[in-house]
């Protein structure tokens, strides 16, 4: 028995697979970066080995929140800034689905700031691809958490005075045990990082930069950009903490100056990933707890027994 009869089957998979009948065609505006991230997942999603039945897309509210609608997978709309909190129950009631959360970076780094540090913190096997393009898109152009100091905008006409948060130092301090930045402008590379992140055990943090031509005409396009692994100027360890800190502080300084650096800036695979630790102190059984709705005879349980029992 499995909570869903199609995981852990065998067959080829056609990335068209992932293309609803409804409404196949994305309506974000031209040149828009939103297009590459849909794009390098339909790719990356079968080289995993991923079916649409295997895959859950949790998305946030903005523009990157119309991403599970252009997928044809399981998914879940949630409210601002609360994709991971239900990508986590997703992942532990059932550990086979592959579960992707996404949000843009007023969505991921702002409203849903804190629900991304504990996540990282707690090391919850998942991907999270944060769309970054330095501003809120949907709600029509306001300044958002990673926008560049000076930026002007709507609720900042006089610009901002208030630096950018800086994604990928704070997912490392966080406890994300695997942290990428990568581009719409890089499609290659984005779907090679998307295959790391999603066959990667634990959380997998990806600062996807998206480029907003309607609301943050000002903006570079990241381009040109700079793959840190293929570059003879960049030397460092990705499974070495400080070493890929100072790097990451490195890339953050350098994207407002005109540089854009992309690639693998932290990997850590010893790390048991939040399930893995929970299962180690038994307080997460092995079969997946969404098979219980699917057991007839299954007794269920229910939490205020436990809290009546200690009580009596």
């Amino acid at each position: 028995m499995s909570a869903f009869s199609a995981i852990g089957e065998e067959r080829e998979i056609d990335r068209e697979e992932y293309t609803p009948g409804l409404e196949p065609q994305p309506t974000w505006c031209p040149g828009c970066g939103d297009f590459g991230v849909l794009k390098a997942l339909k790719q990356a999603l079968p080289e995993v080995g991923r079916t649409p039945d295997e895959t859950m897309l949790v998305t946030g509210i903005g523009c990157s929140g119309k991403l599970n609608s252009y997928l044809d997978s399981y998914g879940f709309h949630t409210i601002h800034g609360r994709s991971l909190p239900v990508a986590r129950a997703a992942k532990l009631a059932n550990p086979g689905l592959e579960v992707v959360a996404a949000g843009g970076d007023g969505d991921g780094y702002g409203i849903g700031g804190n629900h991304f540090m504990h996540t990282a913190r707690e090391n919850h096997d998942m991907t999270y691809i944060v769309f970054n393009n330095e501003i809120f898109g949907l709600t029509k152009g306001q300044t958002s958490p990673t926008s560049p100091k000076g930026h002007k905008s709507k609720t900042q006409p006089h610009g901002s005075a208030k630096e950018p948060l800086r994604p990928l130092s704070l997912s490392l301090t966080s406890g994300a045990s695997y942290v990428a930045r990568t581009a719409a402008v890089n499609p290659n590379q984005a779907k090679e990082i998307l295959i790391e992140a999603m066959n990667h055990d634990g959380f997998a943090h990806v600062d996807f930069l998206t480029q907003c031509p309607t609301w943050n005409k000002d903006a570079r396009q990241y381009v040109p950009y700079i793959d840190v692994q293929d570059s003879d100027d960049y030397d460092f360890d990705v499974t070495d903490r400080r070493e890929a800190a100072e790097m990451m502080h490195e890339t953050e300084d350098a994207l407002h100056e005109g540089k854009v650096l992309t690639g693998r800036f932290y990997v850590d695979e010893d790390r048991p990933s939040y399930q893995q630790e929970k299962q180690n102190i038994g307080e997460m059984p092995e079969a997946p707890l969404a098979e219980r709705y699917f057991d007839e005879d299954y007794e269920w349980e229910r939490s205020y027994d436990m809290f009546l029992d200690k009580h009596k």
